[in-house]
């Protein structure tokens, strides 16, 4: 019990102390931000970032890492070498979102940090202080993961009108090229930024069977890259690419309206877990309304802490369960 409190103690100490080091690196940044901001307007004009087609090609060509500009910054160096860094570029890119994944994952410990220190200076116990940190460190992650998954689901509905469009331009007469910059021209976003960069990086010299295997890459979809695959084997041995798209876009329409099917018949099933996520919660809450003294118990008891601990272990574990039952692939 003695080395118990000892250390938490000493987590009381060393907390606002390692708090207060990376406030004042938040300060610092936002300095560093608002002085670098004249010249990167400057640089965005030399770049030609204002049309939203220059916007999407420089970010993938002219996009520069927050870590080399400061190559002095010790904690951007440290969280740079963490081995989930690249694939949450990755979200952030497929979400649309032009941060640094460096920058977030420090900026986001920080804050969870400070705040963790903070609620353990106002006397909140260590365990609720440490869970708190942590909510706030993990849920802007979920908030990129489900503007992404949006944002992918939108452009793969897209897909369709695009290869039907591609087709038709290319049937007029039109070369690939141009098909491209018609569909980035007509159709909205999210696709319409894809193929503008594949267009204005072809433009800029890049072979488009590079431009295209660099979307594939950063759309990270099954049906991109078939599209991307029969493109690069069309310019290899040649033949009809207007008919191959047809028979793309039909392809991907039919598993569009298949997955809308599914999404129908497994409805019940998701509506099923959320409520049995949601009833003991209710009923937990409403026994705290009506008995507070014996609901207490669980939070105020050792064995009562136990239980309540895996109630909630268990709760997750069955939603996760039900999502995985309902969630067929197509």
């Amino acid at each position: 019990m003695t080395l118990l409190l000892a250390d938490l103690n000493l987590v009381q100490i060393a907390l606002p102390m390692v708090g207060a080091i990376l406030l004042s690196y938040g300060i610092f940044q936002v300095i560093v931000e608002s002085r670098n901001g004249e010249r990167k307007k400057v640089l965005d004009r030399l770049r030609g970032e204002s049309s939203r087609v220059k916007e999407a090609a420089a970010a993938s060509i002219l996009k520069r890492n927050t870590l080399t500009e400061d190559a002095g910054n010790i904690i951007n160096k440290t969280f740079g070498k963490l081995a989930f860094i690249p694939r949450l570029q990755n979200m952030l890119d497929q979400a649309s979102l032009d941060w640094s994944a460096t920058k977030m994952v420090a900026n986001l410990f920080s804050a969870g940090l400070i705040l963790t220190a903070g609620m353990v200076l106002m006397d909140f116990s260590v365990l609720a202080s440490c869970g708190i940190g942590i909510t706030v460190f993990f849920a802007p992650i979920g908030y990129v993961s489900m503007r992404r998954k949006r944002r992918m689901k939108r452009l793969v509905n897209q897909l369709p009108d695009v290869f039907e469009m591609m087709s038709q331009a290319l049937r007029a007469g039109h070369s690939l090229a141009s098909a491209i910059q018609l569909v980035h021209e007509q159709l909205p976003d999210p696709i319409s930024m894809e193929f503008g960069r594949v267009f204005h990086e072809q433009n800029l010299g890049i072979k488009i069977e590079d431009a295209l295997l660099a979307m594939a890459d950063r759309v990270d979809s099954l049906d991109v890259r078939m599209f991307v695959t029969a493109v690069l084997i069309q310019r290899t041995t040649g033949g009809d690419l207007a008919e191959i798209l047809d028979k793309i876009g039909s392809v991907i329409r039919g598993r569009i309206e298949l997955f809308g099917m599914v999404q129908s018949l497994t409805s019940e099933g998701r509506l099923s877990g959320w409520v049995l996520f949601a009833l003991p919660i209710i009923v937990f809450a409403a026994t705290i309304k009506l008995n507070y003294e014996y609901a207490s118990m669980l939070w105020t008891h050792p064995t009562g802490k136990i239980m309540l601990a895996v109630a909630g272990g268990m709760e997750l574990m069955g939603l996760a369960m039900i999502r995985w039952i309902v969630n067929i692939k197509v």
